[in-house]
């Protein structure tokens, strides 16, 4: 039993630590954390040794979330176009309550101070643009990888839009243009 108290206290710091990244960005303390946690210092650290490596897992956590939404979308929607794939592959992203919210601030706020955990987001980036290449690929044989960078660049964009304002209607116009023009 004490392994799996231990699991779910290291869950528990996970969760509050995600919250607190998401509401206040990365550069909160590790002790907001353990009090939000409730937790002793020194539980925290025998968990994730440091700050560094509970951000990468906190966006290991959330990416493998994304990850599996991802591959439901391609393979689990067999009857719906390419098309409609992306749509849903869009709007998983560029959704500010989203997986996608936390390893989009990495991309902002961690590369020079956490550069460890700042290549968990890049490495997704780069899975999520092969993905949206692949289908991409099912539309059109002549699409180029800079299509997909660009998909992935109206995600970041849609979602810099969500946080300056509450306007849908932008994000989803955006991506009908994009897709008429593929």
């Amino acid at each position: 039993m004490p392994n799996l108290e231990a699991s779910f206290r290291a869950l528990q710091v996970l969760h509050a630590a995600k919250d607190l990244f998401n509401q206040n960005g990365f550069y909160i303390g590790i002790d907001r954390i353990i009090e939000e946690a409730k937790i002793p210092k020194a539980t925290f650290y025998n968990y994730f040794h440091s700050k560094e490596r509970l951000i990468q897992m906190s966006l290991t956590f959330q990416i493998d979330a994304l990850k599996h939404e991802v591959f439901s979308i391609i393979h689990s929607y067999r009857e719906l176009m390419a098309f409609d794939k992306l749509k849903k592959i869009y709007l998983l992203h560029a959704n500010l309550d989203g997986f996608y919210r936390l390893p989009f601030k990495a991309i902002f706020e961690i590369e020079t101070i956490y550069p460890n955990a700042y290549q968990t987001a890049i490495r997704y980036r780069r899975w999520l643009k092969n993905e949206i290449f692949c289908l991409l690929m099912e539309t059109k044989k002549s699409v180029s990888y800079a299509e997909a960078e660009i998909f992935v660049f109206m995600i970041d964009g849609a979602i810099l839009d969500l946080l300056g304002s509450d306007q849908v209607m932008q994000r989803d116009a955006l991506l009908e243009y994009f897709l008429k023009r593929v």
